[in-house]
């Protein structure tokens, strides 16, 4: 872009209008991906990355809470990992939402650093409120290794919990303009919190053909989990559907999210708090029964070991 362009850009995009521009991707075959998982630049992570979301099936990207869980879901065979906010939260002793902009990035260096993998950051609302601040905080995202982000219309603010949709729809794009501007590939995954038990359909579907519009890469509403509302939505866009598995009992798996067109599936922080919960009721037998029953459902120490060394 030249100098001239500068002025078709926000405000908040001028300063960083020279910046390379990445490819939106590549081509290749499957025996050049699997050769690629073996990389660990960020150009050639991005690349994968993005490809995943355009294959038949969905693949599912775990989320890891700490280098230790990183490593372990690289060694199960993923092909691509997310970051969680409460997950990493809990594992520095903080509720979710309570972990500094700084730290959080650099929580994603570290888990970049510990696997050769793709990882997308769970980057919450972005850090503020206003538009800048999410495009500031997509190049701070990058420079960390990310393959990845996604970005939140969550407030904060439990009274009114969602940004009003052109402040919303205006911060997804100005996470758009940062991701054009960077010299490596960046997914951005536009997220529209679902609260309600019995949510508007068409309210969603608004608000995610707007991100879409907006220039997001991915889309996602965590909490959206009634199989035929999720079909509806996939139906609805033309960008990657993402679906998270939390909430216990779901009916429907890899398989029939699969039937549906969803591209990427997710845990959220359901590893971490399934890691903590095991360690609560082990912790409870001994402080009020004084038995270890536990320890019968431990994995071996040397299996352990393997994932590590």
């Amino acid at each position: 872009m030249g100098v001239d362009e500068r002025h078709l850009l926000p405000e908040y995009a001028v300063r960083f209008a020279l910046w390379p521009r990445a490819s939106n991707g590549g081509s290749g075959d499957d025996s050049q991906e699997n050769e690629m998982t073996n990389q660990t630049t960020q150009s050639e992570k991005a690349e994968l990355f993005r490809k995943l979301h355009l294959k038949h099936d969905p693949f599912v990207m775990p989320n890891a809470w700490d280098i230790g869980s990183a490593r372990i879901l690289t060694g199960l065979g993923f092909k691509a990992i997310a970051t969680t906010s409460a997950g990493m939260a809990y594992a520095l002793g903080k509720p979710d939402g309570a972990v500094s902009r700084e730290v959080t990035l650099g929580h994603c260096r570290d888990i970049v650093a510990a696997t050769p993998l793709p990882v997308s950051a769970d980057l919450g609302n972005g850090f503020g409120d206003t538009p800048e601040q999410v495009y500031e905080i997509i190049l701070a995202a990058a420079e960390t290794g990310l393959a990845g982000c996604s970005i939140e219309d969550f407030t904060g603010n439990s009274d009114s919990p969602n940004f009003e949709e052109s402040l919303a729809v205006e911060r997804i794009k100005a996470a758009s303009e940062a991701c054009k501007s960077l010299a490596v590939d960046f997914v951005l995954t536009a997220r529209h919190e679902v609260w309600d038990e019995s949510p508007d359909l068409d309210d969603i579907i608004n608000r995610l053909q707007a991100f879409e519009a907006a220039g997001a890469d991915v889309l996602f509403a965590p909490g959206l989990e009634g199989f035929d509302s999720i079909r509806a939505v996939v139906s609805a866009v033309s960008k990657p559907f993402s679906v998270m598995m939390m909430e216990p009992g779901l009916p429907y798996g890899v398989n029939e999210l699969s039937e549906i067109g969803v591209k990427r599936i997710s845990v959220g922080s359901a590893f971490a708090q399934l890691a903590y919960g095991s360690l609560i009721g082990a912790a409870q037998e001994i402080a009020n029964q004084g038995s270890f029953p536990f320890t019968r459902k431990t994995i071996d120490y040397k299996e352990l070991e393997t994932f590590f060394t």
